[in-house]
């Protein structure tokens, strides 16, 4: 059992309370007998089908009874006081289990038992329990809508006043929905105290001008905060007007947040101050806790159930007219809007604030997060998709606490609404070398970037970049393909475009000739209209606003960049463009925005015409081209329904788990797997392989060959031993032999090289000739299973031309897989060969996600090369590498 199974882990109710699921330990029996106790005798009567005290007795004892196989019992507390508990027990039949749940009177319909369930079907599934049941009142509604509400499989038998409720333990999508749905309703509960709170205390207010405390209080105060307002200071009455209280405990009201502004070694005392007197939230601005501070912070929130904001943060805010809060000591208040920020650098959310602000991009609420120990980028994405105010969404994360849960919320989310990021943390510096090819080629930026683009996430490399494209998606409709056109008045900014576009990877077409045709008519005499459109420096505004409004119901082009440059010949600039432009962003068909090179400012939104929006100008077309190229993607994005992950045929879950145990079992450190150990594992998932023979002695390599013989009688030699090195580096694999002579020469030649580390050979037929293809996968300890497909061979090193995408796979993440390398070309038919067989290629990638998936003991795999032809795929070579992991599930609700 882990630390964290012993001491347990919390989680949110559905009223946004923090309660701690864990073990039943012995010392519990008097707390889970009171809990039976105070029942009420109609409670106790449909728990056990009678009202008799004694049965809560008997409950109390089996639950804390000595440790047996098959059996899990669960409470949860707060503050010390069991709410509930629920266990389950297997019979005869292992992968079944019988279920029982028990809730404290007076707090059902607070998810209590659902919570508790939730967590039992995570511990039933990694002990291979598939089945639970449970028998129960016919009467007893509330635990019958419990079960049918969880969004599991469940039947019913009904036999007599009782009902046999039988539940599939299946991890599905409409499951995870239904977590998705009571997590997020638990997580806007729980920040309601922190981002509309009724009463605010700053504790670290004082008289010194400059100090973080007095800072946070002025600007609350001269925000406008609609609430009541406090400091607390015992050495003074008031600060800036606001009256000021020795304690949090001596508040007249107990506040919902407080914002907390004070050395770090009186953080711990004002954390356990303030839960004790019922505050709901903290924000802790200050920096320096030592781990022991820190440590305490966390019990303390964790205890008294406070979400937390920090420590070493900015502060956050909140600009519902309604309330108006501003608990940060910004330079100034934030613009009211409808953008969502979060950040973890208060410098990046400085640059963030006003960078957004010269825009006139409003804020609907800002949060620094901090060193982040509690509240997370994900709980923000639930709370901008329910405020009701939120449309666009600007995060700057430098870690992920649980980036698969952060990836389930961000691909719902970003169905609603943009959302950006600035992608921090890209260096590889620091990280550890990699132990083969595979390790390798999964470099952070590459993880961080497939988490984004399975999630719809617009990742951007900098601050400047992310507002850039912030401009374009606020202001204007989505683009419905890649397709531009460029108009200018000088011929050199049209191509400065043209370049930043292709560049981008966008396209410009040429007219249709009727269209090229229509749009000389409009322009001056000397226009060109070739795709960029040069309308010559003697355009007026009102042609260059007729050829704008003309390439607007142009179905040959999805957008339109106008790059443009003073003159002294005619006004035309980015202003005078979006003046003469109608209607607003909505109702535009098309995305419009203009390149002017003589602007001061990297971007910034010009009013339209008639008011009714915005358009986006760029001072250089690079960062026009990206940003339209960002909502290119978003479109696609968006475009595209969303994957399902395939159900695959012979997998053997059980086996290959046994398997990988076994195998744990026997190395206790882990390691490589041997051939026949790897072949066995892999054939769980039918991974299709080329024949092959173990060979321990030269007569035996020569007796493999002669039955294995492929092309012509040629056979391939592979060394193994405990240190194995791959075969392109230290020729560990002589190919092309064949006849005994060679065979044997061969063999003689691996044991003169490698000694007593070859502790046998690998025969192989010689293949065929084919693609040479690489795919495999990293366990990665945060992100979870990657999975990498490219070139094979040699060409894997040569080329490093990968591409990756999270596990499990959808469709559409296989389908991106293999064609976003260079070599996808190759895969369709290269001049001299035909194409290979894509649908083998797609289930060879699904069957590595899934057998990741299945096995977090899986650290490493990799397939190199893999022959890929016109009639199927073989792996000539699998390697694969286990070490001790216990099963987490990233789904399971907790908090950090």
């Amino acid at each position: 059992m882990t630390l964290l199974e012993r001491s347990g882990t919390h989680a949110l109710l559905a009223d946004g309370t923090t309660v701690c699921i864990r073990p039943v330990a012995p010392g519990d029996r008097d707390r889970l007998k009171g809990l039976y106790d105070e029942m009420s005798a109609e409670n106790l009567r449909l728990r056990f089908f009678s009202a008799g005290r004694r049965s809560g007795a008997m409950a109390a004892d089996r639950a804390c009874g000595p440790a047996r196989a098959g059996h899990r019992a669960l409470l949860a507390e707060a503050q010390g006081r069991v709410l509930g508990l629920a266990e389950y027990a297997t019979g005869d039949e292992k992968d079944s289990a019988e279920i029982s749940v028990a809730v404290a009177d007076g707090l059902h319909h607070r998810g209590i038992g659902t919570l508790l369930v939730e967590h039992l079907v995570s511990a039933a599934r990694a002990e291979g329990i598939a089945v639970f049941t449970a028998d129960a009142l016919s009467e007893n509604r509330e635990v019958l809508r419990l079960f049918a509400d969880l969004g599991l499989r469940t039947s019913r038998r009904f036999e007599g006043p009782e009902t046999r409720c039988t539940i599939h333990l299946d991890e599905d999508d409409t499951y995870l929905t239904a977590v998705d749905h009571r997590g997020r309703a638990a997580d806007v509960a729980s920040l309601r105290p922190l981002l509309c709170p009724e009463t605010v205390a700053v504790v670290g207010a004082g008289r010194t001008p400059g100090s973080v405390g007095r800072a946070v209080l002025h600007h609350i105060h001269t925000g406008g905060y609609t609430h009541r307002l406090f400091a607390v200071n015992p050495h003074v009455s008031s600060v800036l007007g606001v009256p000021c209280h020795p304690s949090v405990s001596a508040l007249p009201r107990t506040p919902d947040l407080v914002v907390v502004a004070i050395p770090a070694e009186k953080v711990p005392a004002t954390a356990e101050e303030c839960g004790k007197a019922g505050v709901r939230a903290l924000v802790v601005l200050t920096s320096g806790l030592d781990p022991d501070q820190a440590r305490a912070l966390r019990t303390a929130c964790r205890t008294y159930g406070m979400r937390l904001v920090g420590p070493n943060c900015l502060g956050i805010s909140h600009t519902d007219p309604a309330l108006r809060l501003d608990a940060t000591f910004a330079a100034t208040h934030p613009r009211p809007g409808s953008a969502g920020v979060a950040v973890q650098s208060g410098g990046i959310g400085i640059a963030l604030l006003e960078g957004l602000s010269r825009l006139g991009i409003g804020v609907s609420s800002f949060v620094s997060l901090g060193d982040k120990y509690d509240v997370s980028g994900n709980d923000l994405l639930q709370w901008w998709e329910a405020d009701g105010r939120t449309d666009l969404a600007l995060l700057h994360l430098e870690s992920f606490g649980n980036p698969r849960a952060f990836s389930r919320t961000a691909r719902r989310v970003a169905r609603r609404m943009p959302v950006l990021t600035v992608d921090a943390g890209r260096s590889t510096a620091g990280r550890r070398a990699a132990a083969s090819h595979t390790a390798a080629a999964a470099t952070p930026t590459m993880t961080r970037s497939a988490l984004f683009t399975q999630a719809g996430i617009t990742a951007t490399g900098s601050v400047g970049e992310l507002l850039e494209a912030a401009a374009l998606l606020y202001s204007q409709t989505l683009p419905e393909g890649r397709r531009v056109a460029v108009v200018t008045n000088a011929g050199g900014a049209g191509v400065l475009a043209a370049d930043a576009c292709a560049e981008a990877g966008l396209d410009l077409p040429p007219f249709a000739p009727s269209t090229a045709d229509a749009l000389l008519a409009l322009l001056p005499e000397g226009a060109a209209v070739g795709n960029p459109v040069d309308a010559t420096a003697a355009v007026s505004e009102k042609q260059l606003t007729d050829c704008v409004n003309a390439l607007m119901v142009y179905p040959g082009v999805d957008a339109i960049l106008v790059a443009l440059v003073p003159t002294a010949l005619a006004v035309a600039t980015g202003d005078h463009l979006t003046r003469a432009l109608t209607g607003a962003p909505g109702r535009r068909p098309k995305p419009v925005l203009t390149a002017c090179l003589e602007q001061d400012l990297p971007v910034r939104l010009l009013p339209a015409a008639d008011e009714g929006g915005t358009i986006p100008s760029y001072a250089d077309p690079q960062a026009a081209a990206r940003a339209l190229a960002h909502a290119a993607d978003r479109a696609a994005w968006l475009a595209r329904p969303a994957g399902t992950v395939p159900a695959l045929a012979d997998v053997e879950t059980e086996r290959a788990h046994t398997i990988a145990d076994a195998y744990l079992v026997a190395h206790p450190d882990g390691g490589r797997l041997d051939p026949h150990t790897c072949a066995d594992l892999l054939a769980c998932y039918g991974v299709p392989r080329i024949p092959w023979a173990w060979a321990e002695t030269e007569d035996e390599a020569v007796r493999a060959a002669e039955r294995l013989g492929g092309v012509d009688g040629r056979v391939v030699m592979e060394a193994h031993g405990p240190a194995p090195v791959h075969g392109s580096e230290e020729q560990a694999v002589p190919l092309d032999l064949r006849g005994e002579p060679q065979v044997r020469a061969a063999f003689r030649e691996l044991q003169s090289r490698f000694g007593d580390l070859l502790t046998g050979v690998v025969v192989q037929p010689l293949a065929r000739r084919g693609t040479e293809l690489f795919a495999g996968v990293v366990q990665d300890e945060v992100f979870g299973p990657l999975v990498l497909f490219g070139p094979g061979g040699r060409a894997t090193d040569v080329l490093a031309d990968h591409a990756a995408r999270l596990a499990p796979l959808t469709d559409h993440d296989v389908h991106d897989l293999i064609t976003s390398p260079r070599c996808a070309p190759v895969l369709l038919g290269a001049p001299g060969s035909g194409p290979v067989d894509l649908g083998a290629v797609e289930q060879l990638i699904q069957r590595l996600s899934r057998m990741a998936t299945d096995l977090p003991q899986l650290v490493e795999a990799e397939f190199n090369p893999v022959l890929a032809a016109a009639d199927g795929v073989s792996v000539l070579d699998a390697r694969v590498r286990l070490v001790p992991r216990r099963p987490q599930d990233p789904y399971l609700r907790r908090l950090r």
